[in-house]
């Protein structure tokens, strides 16, 4: 006989089981709390993060600031990893930290701010002006919505000081930094005249072959011109005195000065300059070169724009030079007194 457990009848006794013993079957028993053990390898110091209170997106674009510099924190393509870019707002412009983007991860091939309603941004803004608003960053034509934390805007007092700071910054940077700075673009400068030189030594050759071809040629077709005057001179001349009489002559001299006159009028409203004898040989000359230059492929254009380059950083080099002796000067008289 046994006892189904349970609660006790009191005074009664429970009948036995009538036929061959069996065993109860079990009821169903209820299930036990199931507890998973989760177990972390390695320095502890490394999970740090799973233990903040709000997750942050994978692809998302996050800008955060710290020590008053911007953070923009965001996910690499290639590498799949969350990379940090601290962003100076006023020396960094959206150019640069877009290259620094493409240097980081050369998986990007292509990389672009818009605005919120689309328009690109140019390169040359600066990051300071892009976190005021927020903005979208397209890389490998995947665009990403970044929202840009709102700054406190700094009273007119408090913003007139940091522009007094900025400027009084600036003027001991440059106090300091001057002569050392001055002494670098001296040497920039001479590096740069020495290649434009370099450049033109060639080019400076051909020039002069070409100048000295159309100045003989120029001067052939002046003394052309004098002995065209003479032979017209003289036949004048000989019908004259010895063929016809200057009654007969005399219109025909008039209709050759009219002439004259026409074909100069003729070469004013061709050339729009005035006939005389250096005009002219001006005007020839350059024809000849020009035409010269086009056979031995002289670049005329090349040419011209590497003399401007040199005399303009020659000029920048003597006042450099200038600078430097001033400041010589007045260091010999504060030595002396």
């Amino acid at each position: 006989m046994m006892l189904l457990r349970g609660a006790w009848t009191r005074g009664r006794r429970l009948p036995a089981t009538p036929g061959p013993q069996r065993r109860a079957r079990p009821g169903p028993r209820t299930p036990l709390p199931q507890v998973l053990c989760v177990k972390l390898c390695g320095n502890l110091q490394f999970y740090q993060s799973h233990f903040y209170g709000t997750v942050v997106p994978p692809d998302e674009v996050t800008v955060n600031y710290r020590h008053g510099l911007p953070l923009i924190t965001l996910t690499l393509p290639s590498r799949k990893e969350r990379c940090q870019f601290v962003v100076k707002p006023m020396l960094s412009t959206v150019g640069s930290f877009l290259q620094d983007l493409q240097n980081e991860d050369k998986g990007v091939k292509t990389a672009a701010i818009f605005t919120a309603d689309g328009s690109e941004i140019p390169a040359s803004t600066l990051m300071e002006i892009l976190l005021m608003n927020d903005f979208k960053l397209v890389i490998n034509k995947v665009t990403y919505d970044v929202q840009c934390p709102k700054k406190e805007k700094l009273s007119m007092e408090h913003a007139t000081q940091m522009e007094n700071v900025k400027s009084l910054v600036h003027r001991l940077f440059t106090a300091l930094h001057l002569e050392e700075f001055q002494k670098k673009r001296e040497h920039l400068l001479l590096e740069k005249i020495d290649h434009l030189k370099g450049q033109l030594r060639p080019l400076e050759q051909i020039k002069a072959g070409i100048e000295a071809r159309s100045e003989a040629k120029t001067s052939r077709l002046l003394w052309a011109g004098l002995a065209l005057l003479s032979v017209q001179g003289g036949a004048l001349a000989w019908l004259t005195w010895w063929v016809y009489s200057w009654d007969i002559m005399e219109p025909v001299t008039y209709f050759i000065t009219v002439a004259n006159s026409m074909v100069f009028f003729a070469y004013f409203i061709i050339t729009r300059q005035d006939y005389t004898y250096s005009a002219v040989k001006s005007r020839q000359f350059l024809h000849f070169f020009h035409k010269k230059s086009k056979k031995q492929h002289f670049d005329v254009v090349q040419y011209n724009k590497l003399k401007e380059d040199l005399a303009k950083a020659t000029e920048s080099l003597k006042q450099v030079r200038h600078s430097l002796y001033l400041r010589m000067q007045g260091k010999e008289l504060n030595g002396k007194n």
